[in-house]
């Protein structure tokens, strides 16, 4: 374990300085205490970024788990874009930023990414920030980068904390390769026909998972890729809570079933499939009972062939001997 390091490491280019106000932005380049901030009980001059979009990446829990770098482009950004300024409003009282924050979400997307780009071709630095952790995984950022780039615009990350990165080093799983799924579908039919195309990935999967589903995808997990894979569900990570459970994706399942209620955010780690099972289907009637909830026959059976690659007239009477009462 690599131990905390003091104030007096601190990179000779972040000066000491009084505390001061923030709200200005100061002439790109030179030291600025204007655009300061401070680490613990001292303040240190800022610097106003060359132009261009700077993805930022802030704690998934812990404050302290953000770089001087990120601090620095926080504070001295021409513009804050953020998901949810309360959030923000937060990790910047922590280090005594005061600037004002633009709201960049799911619902404004459109609107406030036009402005964004507005003052990125105008030759502004705009800091783009999600909630927590790394922009553009799972937050609307991706569109934002997508229009800079396409406008020329430098397109800046500025790496950090990362859920996904965390929740593979904690599983104990392999990381040589790996694959970020995001979230899995709300409904059971869907969710089973999505684990059903990760199937063949050689590499541990990672995925998002909401609390209040975690036991049914669980459930569902165990089904598509076998009750005996390994697994691992990292819950509330960085923060006081921080819950790593470790076991068969059989094992997890039925502890996840078995509590009353679950809270907090949740990664699931999931072991990659044996060398031997990599490129074959394993649960037929698993994947077209799910797909039967959702579709007739006809439509299970073409889906499951698509995912599959055996034959859709011997899942259609497959399909049709499970839809058959008993």
């Amino acid at each position: 374990m690599t131990p905390e390091r003091s104030e007096d490491d601190l990179p000779e280019a972040l000066e000491p300085a009084e505390p001061s106000r923030v709200d200005d932005r100061g002439a790109a380049g030179g030291a600025d205490a204007t655009l300061g901030f401070r680490v613990r009980d001292k303040a240190f001059l800022g610097h106003r970024p060359e132009p261009g979009l700077y993805l930022v990446a802030t704690p998934i829990g812990h404050l302290s788990d953000i770089t001087l770098r990120a601090l620095e482009v926080i504070a001295g950004a021409d513009r804050l874009a953020c998901e949810d300024t309360r959030v923000t409003a937060t990790l910047l009282a922590r280090y005594g930023i005061k600037r004002r924050m633009t709201p960049y979400h799911e619902h404004n997307a459109e609107e406030s990414g036009a402005g964004l780009l507005a003052e990125l071709v105008a030759g502004k630095s705009v800091a783009l920030v999600s909630d927590a952790g790394t922009p553009l995984v799972s937050d609307p950022g991706f569109r934002l980068v997508g229009l800079a780039i396409e406008a020329g615009i430098a397109v800046i990350p500025i790496p950090g904390a990362s859920a996904v990165m965390a929740a593979l080093l904690a599983s104990g799983l392999p990381s040589d390769a790996f694959f970020f799924a995001g979230f899995t579908p709300q409904k059971q039919g869907a969710r089973r026909a999505r684990l059903t195309e990760l199937t063949r990935i050689p590499g541990t999967l990672v995925l998002f998972e909401a609390p209040h589903r975690i036991a049914d995808a669980l459930a569902d997990m165990a089904a598509v890729f076998g009750a005996d894979r390994p697994a691992a569900v990292c819950r509330e990570l960085t923060k006081a809570y921080e819950t790593i459970y470790r076991g068969t994706l059989s094992t997890l399942a039925a502890e996840f079933a078995a509590m009353e209620r679950v809270r907090g955010e949740i990664v699931v780690c999931i072991a990659p499939p044996p060398a031997e099972a990599a490129a074959s289907f394993e649960d037929t009637d698993a994947i077209l009972a799910g797909l039967l909830q959702e579709m007739k026959p006809t439509q299970a059976a073409q889906e499951a062939a698509r995912l599959t690659g055996l034959p859709r007239r011997d899942l259609y009477a497959r399909a049709l001997a499970l839809k058959a009462p008993r």
